[in-house]
């Protein structure tokens, strides 16, 4: 069978059958495992599919890639960014989830000069590279596996590394958030990454723009301890924001330009 036949027939039976190890296929499709690996590199880069420990599975009904939600609500979340920004002091030890609006953060952050003397940990692949050369800021990875929809550290190896430090101040993303549930993602592994991230952190705020409030697309929740910090922007909902408030949340609201 041609590559190109056999990785549309392995994104074909990921969407139809889920989760597939490197092993079933290559038994299946008569081809050594390294030939199988790169094929869901291959699919991986594409969109087509999101690589496990040892496999793949399709990526979650509704997912979208790094890249795809970078252009999402886009001035919201450098206001968010900024925002953030302003509140970190010179010296923190501080904790950055992966994703677009945190990425945000990020890029403010790579204004920082020596006198910033902060010590950042950054899950992000996007928020890495924006501060890999940032005189003033201490950058750590906690290394792990990549997730390819997200471009961000997780899993096992993430978790063992956060475990072992804490930080003043942690900035979360998410896919949605409620009042009810805390945070959504596609998956547990994600939720308990987000739970831990929490539990190492003395202040945790959610960037989240005013499209993700109420917005539940996946069935995976992590659960937040009070007190935590929701910011949005100034198109959210009020009935919303009071939701949040009623359940002990602290919101802040950033009015856009």
């Amino acid at each position: 069978m041609p590559a190109r036949a056999r990785r549309e027939e392995i994104a074909r039976l990921a969407a139809s059958s889920g989760p597939a190890s490197v092993e079933e296929l290559s038994r299946r499709f008569e081809v050594t495992p390294s030939t199988i690996r790169r094929d869901l590199s291959r699919l991986a880069e594409e969109g087509a599919l999101a690589r496990t420990y040892g496999g793949a599975i399709p990526l979650a009904a509704g997912e979208s890639t790094l890249r795809e939600r970078e252009s999402e609500a886009h001035p919201a979340k450098r206001a968010l960014g900024a925002w953030a920004r302003r509140q970190i002091r010179p010296g923190e030890h501080v904790l950055l989830d992966g994703g677009s609006t945190v990425g945000e953060l990020a890029r403010e952050l790579a204004g920082a000069g020596p006198e910033a003397a902060l010590h950042v940990t950054a899950l992000g692949l996007n928020a890495l590279h924006r501060l890999e050369e940032v005189e003033g800021i201490e950058l750590v990875s906690p290394g792990g596996a990549v997730r390819r929809s997200s471009q961000s550290f997780i899993g096992p190896i993430t978790e063992a590394a956060l475990s072992r430090m804490t930080f003043d101040r942690a900035y979360l993303s998410s896919d949605g958030v409620t009042a009810e549930h805390g945070l959504c993602e596609a998956g547990p592994e994600q939720t308990r990454l987000k739970e831990l991230m929490a539990a190492q952190s003395a202040e945790v705020t959610v960037l989240a723009d005013s499209t993700k409030l109420g917005h539940r697309p996946f069935h995976s929740w992590a659960r937040l301890p009070l007190p935590w910090t929701l910011v949005t922007d100034d198109g959210a909902d009020p009935r919303q924001l009071e939701l949040f408030r009623r359940s002990g949340v602290e919101v802040q609201v950033v009015d856009l330009p």
